[in-house]
């Protein structure tokens, strides 16, 4: 049958350019009637104008029938959720039909049918009449509709099979989402047209290949012939200056128009240039998605998108792994972002069976692969955005690769071509890989790579430009590694930069988890939450990582010095011009002073309106701190006036001496019957004698504190290997021995804290003492116990509070979000003040989440706890343990207890759901050490 054909499709018009008309257009986007079969073998008599479906129901266009009652989604990273057998599929194949009755409006003779994207295999009929199928799901299709259409009443009928031969060429990293997801319109356009220009040395030209006359008012051209090349006096488009030209083709029918841009991409010395500058991509993959509607993104997402990138310092978008609507792409152009247009081509399903049928290098699909090339190149090829064609992604080696690159070439010769999957990079223009871990990319930027075994090909690859298509898996709590990353992209003119794998949670809208992910639809193939991994949440919230990304990404980087700061000008195409400088002081979190600076445009050294303070400070400790912002000058169109784009910060005053480690104290602990129970009392602090355990503080009934090595394991911690590694040691059911309680001038708890089934363990000694002020002074000395070969997760104490004792929590340290040893670089010094419930970050899959570090106090509302310099804070209405049982949002429930970590250090993020893990810098290892915290009653 059909279905199992390698032809891509029948009855398609050529493609053509995505443009705008003014031929007549009637919009078919609306409801349709709508039958769901379960297979694919039923008659087709539902194409006929009489057939009767009164009895069917009605689904949006565009949509997913799966997302509105027919069906359920699915989910799988790389695994086909059918059986491996090209072209075959099964009989048990999701078949959905579609009817739309419309009324052609009086006059209107021919025109076409063009549909932007059904997925995966769609056959059409108007008016009883067959116009043909086409497979490519995320491509256009045109259908001559002008023979068949009628004066009136016209009957469009769409049938759309899940599964065909050409699903083994859609294995994306995503949702099975079947449907006419994108638009359907009949149109008497027929217009094409292809804009070519160039910007070098200050110089621009035009010209255009096609039919009819080009003019661009603006630059005073005006019918402008095919074939013809102008010189004109155009100003470059880049992402930073997204400079665009109206421009209007007239044809004898119709006229289109079209917006565009001056530029030239270039390679040389190995070098990716725009312009004749180096090109640094600070880039994010981006799926189509949306929490409710799938891939059927409207526009005011898309924009949405697009200004959430720019607003947050990306410059660059990998369109993974499909072409977009072609709306984004005018969004693109419009407000700034480069672009790789990505082919719809993905077989990773075949890498699991030893890549064996791969379609990449099966002759059979080479029509199939060439008929998606040329779809694509054909619809996007007028936008100044897109700057670079990629064949797919992760498809394997195969002959059909020649095949696309070959014909891409001689269509299009101004972009260069991308693809990962085959590393001896022989049908691309530049080396692409993921993940590889900064020692490896630091070797590629210094062409001191592992050598190919064929010295043409690798000769040849040595003289490319290196991007990271993906790098920094954003899964869950992450991604680490990113400042490490773009410090090695910016020392090396090879590195082109990357994109950060990805943008957006695919988290479904769920009734009863809140967002869905595989396993939640009872597949029995899936990938569980591994499609949960984007820098925003489903609803688009930026995630700790998306703020952390725009500090890497920082256009301006800030160097202080004494009594001066140097502005350093990181972008590739602007001056600072377009930038107000601000300098603002603060005393322990509080602004003192705030001054402009006069800062050049091209950057430079500025004296500062301020001198740093001397000595300590003052005898309260008082930290002053400088910060320096950038922020937009002017609205622009993607950003208001004052929007931040980046800051620095330094410490005016030293730090100060640390704290004497044992004052004198004025008190003893003593022993006393409080409520017919014997206690040890030092000052306003109660401890259980048999345990040492504090029990009651200021107050407040507390349990705690006591030594911890367990947090929730981050999606980081599972995939990497971790969480086996901590679970195998029993450091999430750790058992707390008192060896002894001692009083005297202080109250000495001596304790050894272990897992069963192991001969590991930690000997931790609590010191308790009082000083002159009532505070409660506590010293902890940690000693590794045994042979501890692995990182540990944290290394901290945790106790508990009264649910009703705290609500906010204030504290002077880095902050507003959470920050981790190798995150939280958007995180700065300061006096901050949020909930309970503000202070976790919301993953949509929980994990441990929502540290504070470097606090120097914080204040729970009864009590203060200040470091000795500072600690980590982690405030939670639930368990740690809780936490990591958890499998959604809504698993979280609030008890009656708040639970408090304060941590000395804590194991690094890392990338290692795909990629590396912590750097060894930012590993926690089992050592000696000593922590101090003072408790004080009241609040700052």
């Amino acid at each position: 049958m059909d279905l199992e054909t390698f032809t891509p499709g029948s009855g398609l018009l050529e493609p053509r350019a995505a443009l705008r008309s003014d031929a007549p257009a009637l919009d078919l986007n609306g409801m349709w009637r709508f039958r769901l079969s379960p297979t694919a073998n039923i008659p087709d008599d539902f194409a006929q104008p009489p057939f009767d479906d009164s009895d069917w129901g009605s689904l949006p266009v565009p949509s997913h029938w799966n997302l509105h009652g027919h069906g359920a989604p699915a989910y799988t990273n790389v695994d086909f959720p059918i059986p491996i057998d090209p072209p075959r599929v099964p009989d048990e194949n999701p078949t959905g039909d579609y009817r739309r009755v419309f009324d052609l409006p009086e006059g209107w003779t021919g025109g076409r049918l063009r549909f932007e994207g059904a997925d995966s295999f769609a056959r059409v009929w108007l008016n009883g009449h067959e116009l043909g199928f086409w497979t490519g799901s995320r491509l256009p299709a045109e259908f001559d509709a002008g023979p068949y259409l009628r004066p009136g009443r016209n009957v469009l009928a769409v049938r759309v099979h899940q599964w065909s031969a050409a699903t083994y060429l859609e294995d994306q990293d995503m949702w099975w989402l079947p449907g006419i997801f994108r638009d359907v319109t009949l149109t008497r356009s027929a217009a094409d047209v292809f804009v070519h220009t160039s910007y070098a040395d200050g110089r621009a030209t035009l010209s255009f290949e096609g039919s009819g006359r080009l003019s661009v008012p603006e630059l005073g051209v005006a019918d402008l012939a095919p074939g013809v090349e102008v010189p004109v006096e155009a100003e470059p488009w880049t992402a930073e200056t997204p400079r665009l030209y109206d421009a209007v083709v007239t044809f004898p029918e119709e006229t289109v128009r079209l917006r565009i841009g001056f530029r030239t991409i270039s390679i040389v010395d190995g070098v990716l240039l725009a312009n004749g500058r180096p090109l640094l991509f600070k880039g994010v993959n981006r799926h189509e998605f949306h929490p409710s509607r799938g891939r059927a993104v409207p526009y005011e997402t898309m924009r949405e998108d697009v200004l959430l990138m720019k607003r947050h310092n990306v410059n660059a978008v990998r369109t993974s792994h499909y072409p977009p609507h072609p709306d984004f792409l005018d969004l693109c152009d419009e407000l700034g972002l480069w672009v790789i247009d990505e082919c719809d081509l993905e077989t990773h399903g075949f890498g699991e069976v030893g890549w064996r049928g791969n379609p990449t290098d099966d002759p059979r699909y080479a029509d199939a692969l060439l008929d998606r090339m040329r779809r694509m190149v054909e619809r996007d090829k007028n936008h100044p955005s897109v700057i670079m064609w990629s064949l797919g992604n992760e498809a394997g080696v195969g002959r059909n690769l020649a095949v696309m690159a070959d014909w891409t070439r001689s269509r299009d010769s101004s972009r260069p071509i991308h693809y990962e999957g085959d590393r001896s990079c022989a049908h691309t223009d530049v080396y692409s890989r993921m993940y590889a871990s900064h020692a490896e990319v630091e070797a590629i930027g210094r062409r001191e790579e592992a050598p190919l075994d064929d010295p043409a090909l690798d000769a040849r690859r040595r003289g490319m430009p290196f991007m990271q298509c993906e790098y920094a898996h954003a899964m869950g709590n992450g991604p680490g590694g990113l400042v490490e990353y773009q410090e090695l992209f910016e020392r090396y003119p090879r590195l082109a930069g990357g994109f950060i794998w990805e943008w957006i949670d695919h988290g479904l809208a769920h009734p009863v988890h809140e967002y869905a992910y595989g396993g939640d639809y009872g597949e029995p193939v899936h990938d569980s939450n591994f499609v949960i991994d984007g820098l925003v949440f489903p609803d688009r919230t930026p995630s700790p990582g998306l703020v952390d990304l725009k500090k890497v990404f920082e256009p301006v980087r800030f160097e202080f010095g004494d009594g001066v700061v140097r502005v350093v000008n990181n972008h590739g195409f602007v001056d600072l011009s377009h930038l107000e400088f601000v300098a603002t002081v603060e005393e322990n979190g509080k602004t003192v002073a705030e001054h402009q600076l006069s800062v050049p445009a091209e950057g430079g050294e500025v004296k500062l309106p301020f001198t740093s303070g001397s000595g300590d400070g003052d005898a309260s400790g008082a930290e002053l701190w400088l910060t320096v912002r950038a922020v937009l000058a002017s609205d622009q169109p993607w950003a208001a006036a004052g929007h931040e784009i980046a800051w620095g910060q330094t410490r005016l005053t030293p730090p100060g001496t640390p704290t004497a480690p044992r004052p004198a104290a004025p008190g003893s602990p003593r022993r006393v019957v409080v409520d017919g129970q014997e206690r040890h009392v030092l000052g306003d602090a109660a401890f259980d004698p048999a345990t040492g355990r504090l029990v009651r503080l200021f107050g407040l009934d507390v349990e705690g504190p006591r030594l911890d090595l367990w947090r929730a394991p981050t999606d980081n911690d599972r995939y990497g290997g971790l969480e086996a590694k901590w679970r195998g040691l029993g450091l999430h059911r750790l058992t707390h021995r008192v060896d002894s309680v001692d009083l005297g001038d202080e109250l000495t708890v001596r304790t050894r804290v272990a897992p069963a089934a192991t001969d590991l363990g930690m000997l931790a000694t609590y010191r308790w003492a009082l000083s002159g002020d009532g505070e409660l002074l506590l010293t902890v000395d940690i000693e590794p116990d045994g042979d501890w070969q692995d990182p540990i997760p944290r290394l901290g104490l945790t106790m508990t509070l009264p649910g009703t004792a705290v609500d906010r929590v204030t504290w002077f340290g880095r902050g507003p979000g959470e920050a981790y040893p190798d995150t939280g670089m958007a995180a700065r010094v300061g006096r901050w003040t949020a909930s309970i419930e503000e202070l976790q970050t919301p993953y949509v899959y929980p994990q441990e989440n929502g540290h504070r570090a470097d606090v120097r106090w914080a204040s729970f509302g009864a009590f203060t706890v200040s470091g000795d310099p500072v600690f980590g804070l982690t405030a939670r209405r639930w368990s740690a343990d809780e936490l990591a049982a958890a499998s959604h949002r809504p698993d979280l429930v609030a008890g009656d207890r708040v639970h408090l970590h304060l941590d000395l250090a804590h194991q690094g993020i890392g990338t290692a759901t795909c990629g590396p893990g912590a750097l060894p810098k930012y590993e926690l290892r089992a050592h000696p050490a000593t922590f101090s915290l003072r408790f004080a009653p009241g609040t700052r």
